[in-house]
Formats: C-alpha cells, structure tokens, sequence
C-alpha cells in the first residue's frame, strides 16, 4: 500500500503561479512511476503530467506543456507539480497517482494508476 497526500492548492490570479505537492508513504516511493491528474466540475478526470522513476523522464498532456514542471525528490518521498502562467481553465481538483508496474512508457491512463491522493483544490480567477 502506498499512501498519498497532496497539499499546496489554492487561489490564485489568472497568469500567476502555484505549486501543488504529494508525498507518499508506506512503501518505497523510488518504486513508483508518478503522475498528476485533474477533474474540472462537471469534466471527466484528465491526464496532466507523469515522471518515471528516477526523475528523469516526464510527460506533459498538450493543454499544460510549457507551463507545468513535474519533478520528484525520492529522498523526500515527494512529487512536485509547479504551475506558472495559470488561466481560469486549470481550475480542478489536482491528484497525484502512483503506477507500480514497470512500463516501456509513462503512462497518461487514469486506470493504469493503482493509488490515488485524495486531491487539492486550485482556483485560477480571472
């Protein structure tokens, strides 16, 4: 079992940055392809970024590339999501996932992830 919890959501002004982060307990975190979800009321939950094992591989859905920056700290069992020029249209819940089997490819399929944080909430006004 591996346990999840992110934390650094909030509000913040359209073109504004924020960091969101998940740390992990429970087994050993290097382990662990990670990725970050988001579901938008009223939207179906979508893929937003994922990081390989070692940190040195990462994957960015269209919508987000050029502005988000995963990354990972396996020291601190932590996964990072720093979200800079921010528009009303990243307004979501944010998970982090965990994917424990070994891949050729990161994986951006919500049910290729087997644990799940409980979500932070970012708000982008206008």
């Amino acid at each position: 079992q591996v346990q999840l919890v992110e934390s650094g959501g909030g509000l913040v002004q359209a073109g504004g940055s924020l960091s969101v982060s998940c740390t992990a307990s429970g087994r050993t975190f290097s382990n662990y392809a990670m990725g970050w979800f988001r579901q938008a009321p009223g939207k179906e939950r979508e893929f937003v970024a994922a990081i390989n094992r070692s940190g040195g591989i990462t994957y960015y859905a269209d919508s987000v590339k050029g502005r988000f920056t995963i990354s990972r700290d396996n020291a601190k069992n932590t996964v990072y999501l720093q979200m800079n020029s921010l528009k009303p249209e990243d307004t979501a819940v944010y998970y982090c996932a965990a994917d424990r089997v070994r891949r050729v490819r990161l994986t951006t399929t919500q049910y290729e992830y087997e644990y799940w944080g409980q979500g932070t909430q970012v708000t982008v006004s206008l």
